[in-house]
């Protein structure tokens, strides 16, 4: 047994500020479909929102 397999291995993710000279195309190009996801998904969230936001003051307002 390796200890280098028991350390916790930091997450894979996007960090937005990072040096992107090291990344490849495909890898650019992955960030790029990553970060239009986490957009969608941000923008999704931010409509509920606004839905509620809406409906609570559409309560409160009669």
């Amino acid at each position: 047994m390796d200890w280098d397999d028991l350390k916790p291995k930091a997450p894979k993710g996007i960090t937005l500020g990072e040096s992107l000279e090291s990344l490849s195309v495909a890898e650019l190009d992955a960030r790029i479909v990553s970060l239009e996801q986490e957009i969608e998904r941000v923008k999704a969230e931010l409509a509920q929102k606004k839905a509620h936001e809406t409906a609570a003051a559409a309560i409160f307002k009669r």
